[in-house]
This record gives structure tokens, sequence and C-alpha cells, in this order.
């Protein structure tokens, strides 16, 4: 089996040694950074398989390197931060975080992390790899998996990686409702408990990029008490 490749971007340097071991002595191959520059620079140069980032970074910030990153490819990106409010958890995952860890943390934890988001990965290649491309046109949407492109009512629309990925299940299952921690472990890959508030920010973006009145949905609809469905109306 390939060795993985993890780059760790820290400007603490007793959180890149303690990162480093820990890792290293899973096998993986590491690559270490110090500020967000050298982060993306390396990241160009070998490609890790995995990303943990730092948010507070000199030079280029950890936001801008996974909005960087996000803006060309798919690497899981681990962020870790000294913040622990909501909002800076929360806007990780919004642009493009696959997990989130705040300092200070165990080790073994994060080495627990890091397993988890090279398992669900694996698995959705491996899922993804096994379906053919398609074409939905339900409710006024269309959506090309191939080329990942959306046409809300005959305009085309911009949509990140995730919200994407949250369409595409709605859609795929019309009038089906799904618990906020359904689509938290469809869509963002978690399998442990988090906090669904994500979800909640994702379809409110979604409304505003894909609905006639955002104020007044009529696709993405809100199920009181448990969560969301997408409902085509009479197309269907």
């Amino acid at each position: 089996m390939e060795k993985k490749s993890v780059l760790i971007a820290d400007d603490e340097a007793s959180i890149l040694d303690v990162c480093r071991r820990y890792l290293e002595r899973e096998g993986y191959e590491i690559y270490t950074a110090a500020n967000g520059r050298e982060a993306l620079s390396i990241w160009r140069k070998q490609h890790p398989d995995l990303i943990i980032l730092d948010l507070m970074m000199p030079i280029v910030d950890g936001w801008q390197v996974c909005e960087t990153v996000r803006a060309e490819d798919e690497t899981p990106i681990l962020m870790l931060t000294a913040k622990s409010e909501d909002y800076d958890r929360l806007f990780g995952l919004t642009i493009g975080a696959n997990d989130y860890m705040s300092k200070p943390f165990n080790p073994q934890e994060l080495v627990l992390r890091v397993r988890s988001i090279f398992r669900l990965v694996g698995s959705r290649t491996t899922q993804s790899a096994s379906k053919e491309n398609f074409r939905i046109e339900l409710g006024g949407i269309t959506l090309d998996t191939s080329t990942r492109e959306v046409v809300a009512h005959g305009s085309p629309v911009s949509l990140t990686v995730k919200e994407f990925d949250l369409l595409l299940l709605l859609v795929s299952h019309p009038r089906q409702v799904f618990s906020r921690s359904q689509l938290l472990h469809r869509v963002w890959d978690t399998d442990y408990d988090g906090d669904t508030t994500t979800v909640t920010v994702h379809l409110r973006r979604l409304r505003e990029k894909i609905e006639k009145d955002p104020s007044h949905p009529a696709l993405l609809e809100t199920v009181w008490g448990i969560g969301y469905k997408f409902d085509p109306g009479e197309s269907s």
C-alpha cells in the first residue's frame, strides 16, 4: 500500500514537532511548514494526501490557504486553531475544511481524526468511481455530476464543493426528509457527533443561489423539528 503523506502547517514549532512525531509513528510521510505561504508552496510541489492547517499563521493565514486549496482541488483539510468560538469553527467548515480541532488537543485524538478522514475519503472515492456520471433535471434545477455544473431556472450558478454535494443529495431523493445529522454524516463524512449548524448555513446559501425567492423557499423546504427536503413541486 502506498504511504500517505501529510502536510502540517503551524507557526508553533512545538505543535509541528508533536504532530510530526505522532504521525510518523503511524507510517505517514510528513511535510512541515511554518507559515501559509510555505504551506502553499509545499502543497503545489508535493501534493500531500492531507493538510493539517493552523488558522492563525503569519504571512498567509490558514483561511487563505484553505480557500486557495479548495479553489483548485479537494485535498482533505483538518484545521487547528486556538480559537474555540462557533463562528471560527463553522466558517472553517463552510469554506471547505473536512474537520476541525481546537488547541490544546490530545495528539492521539489527532491521529484518530487523520485515520478517520483517510478512511472516509477512501470510501467515498471508491463509491464515486463505481458510479456513472449522470444528469438530473428537476424542479427547474439541472445538475451534471460529470462537470459539477448547476443551472437554476435557466441561469448557471456557482456552488462550492459542499454546496454541490448537499444539493445533489437532496435533489437525488426528491421529497425525502433528511435530518441535519444525516446530512452532516452523508455530505461532510463525519462519523462522530458534530454541530449541525454548518448544515443550516449551507442550506441558507443554497437557497440564496437557486431559489426564486430565498425568503420563501419553494424547493429546499424546512421540515420543522426534523430537517430538510427537496420538493420539485408539480414537475415530477
